[in-house]
C-alpha cells in the first residue's frame, strides 16, 4: 500500500487537533496530525504502542507525568498503557506511528489517497 500526500481528508477530532491516517500496514498504522497553537490533548491511555515524530512546530508532550517541549526533529515512544497527554506551543505537524494498528483511527483513512 502507498499514501499519496493531499491536504484533503483531515478530521478534527478535538479543538484544534486534526488527524488523517495516512497508510497502513497489518501491524501498524500511520497518522498525522495538524494542531494548532493553543489546544491541549488531554490526557489519555490506549494498548497501543505509539512512536512519533515532530515534523513542525513546538509541542510539551507528557508520558506518564514527565514533560519535554519539543522541536522539529525530536520524535517520542509512548509504551503500550502509559498516559501521556500534549500542550500545543507552535501551529506543528506530528507522525504518529500506532502498533497494533488503532481500529478507531482507520475512519480517517481517506481512500483517495491511498495506492493498493
Amino acid at each position: 500500500m502507498f499514501g499519496k500526500h493531499s491536504d484533503s481528508g483531515f478530521a478534527e477530532v478535538l479543538p484544534g487537533i486534526s488527524i488523517k491516517t495516512i497508510c497502513r500496514g497489518s501491524s501498524t498504522l500511520m497518522t498525522e496530525f495538524r494542531l494548532k497553537k493553543g489546544s491541549l490533548l488531554s490526557e489519555h491511555s490506549h494498548p497501543n504502542e505509539q512512536t512519533g515524530y515532530l515534523v513542525k512546530g513546538r509541542i510539551k508532550l507528557y508520558i506518564d507525568v514527565d514533560g519535554l517541549e519539543l522541536a522539529p526533529g525530536d520524535s517520542w515512544c509512548v509504551p503500550s498503557g502509559l498516559p501521556h497527554r500534549a500542550e500545543i506551543l507552535e501551529d506543528s505537524v506530528a507522525l504518529e506511528v500506532f502498533a497494533p494498528p488503532r481500529e478507531d483511527y482507520l475512519k480517517y483513512l481517506n481512500p483517495a489517497d491511498i495506492i493498493v
